[in-house]
């Protein structure tokens, strides 16, 4: 019977699910993969993450000091003669070195420059997120570096155009915006509801006001509707119900947005935000059932 690895389809097609037979004569572990020193493993040059959790780190460490290292990493062949760069297993490595291990098990295969970048990305958003900013410079690099559309990348990735085209809009943030995004002064909700604003300055200010006054994602909303001249609600709304804000929490999960659910005697109104042209699109496909 075929083991389900669940690590994606780029990763699943370098990774044998059967018995695996080692590539060249070197020590094989237990596991049955060939075994490589930690030493003539190179960082992978295409890797999206710039930034490591370093208490998460200890802690895969301490479980390989117990269990081992459970999936082996990919590396491919590098030009110096007895080096290999690393295409998949950063964090495993990493915390290989800090548990005191001398070698690694590891699968060899052939990989091309954006082969290197596209499993790394697929790698790390299925195993632990990369951070907004992170997963939008690996798309670029995607589009840029070797011409890939927006539906291209989405096809490869597992994700939906629309989720690309978002994710991408955050790289046009100004500088001081992107920082606080990077630093978690704000979420990835602050910053789409930043984009909304016509010019980097407006952005600017608003981020600014955003940190001063604490702003949550709704506060935020109301400030750039008046930024942008729109009419602020005229009164402020009483808390929901704890039924209400369960509906529209499983709303606001299933449509990927903020949903608000306002109920009267008899009837009521359900209002579905958006911030952009690419997401109302998204919204539409979802709420008539049909793949985005």
């Amino acid at each position: 019977m075929t083991k389900k690895t669940g690590l994606g389809r780029g990763l699943d097609a370098l990774i044998p699910s059967g018995d695996f037979t080692p590539e060249s004569p070197s020590e094989i572990s237990t596991r049955g993969y060939d075994s490589l020193p930690v030493t003539d493993i190179n960082p992978n040059p295409r890797q999206p993450r710039s930034q490591m959790d370093q208490e998460s780190l200890k802690e895969l460490a301490d479980s390989i000091r117990v269990n081992g290292i459970l999936q082996p990493l990919i590396v491919t062949p590098a030009d110096e003669l007895g080096k290999y760069t690393l295409i998949a297993g950063e964090r495993r490595l990493l915390a290989a070195k800090l548990a005191g291990l001398d070698s690694v098990p590891i699968i060899v295969r052939e990989a091309s420059e954006q082969q290197h970048l596209e499993l790394a990305l697929i790698e790390n958003v299925q195993r632990t997120d990369l951070t907004p900013l992170e997963a939008a410079e690996a798309y670029r690099q995607l589009a840029d570096d070797f011409n890939l559309s927006h539906e291209q990348i989405a096809q490869q990735l597992g994700k939906s155009r629309v989720s690309i085209t978002n994710t991408l809009r955050l790289l046009k943030l100004p500088e001081d915006v992107r920082q606080s995004l990077a630093k978690g002064n704000i979420s990835e909700g602050h910053a789409r509801v930043i984009l909304s604003l016509p010019t980097p300055q407006s952005q600017s200010a608003a981020l600014q006001t955003i940190l001063k006054h604490e702003l949550n994602v709704r506060r935020t909303e109301d400030l750039v509707h008046k930024l942008l001249g729109q009419r602020p609600p005229s009164e402020a709304k009483p808390a929901p119900q704890p039924d209400v804000s369960f509906l529209e929490e499983r709303l606001r999960q299933r449509l990927g947005t903020r949903v608000n659910l306002h109920q009267r005697k008899k009837g009521g109104t359900l209002v579905i935000h958006y911030y952009s042209d690419e997401e109302l699109d998204a919204l539409i496909l979802r709420i008539l059932g049909q793949s985005d």
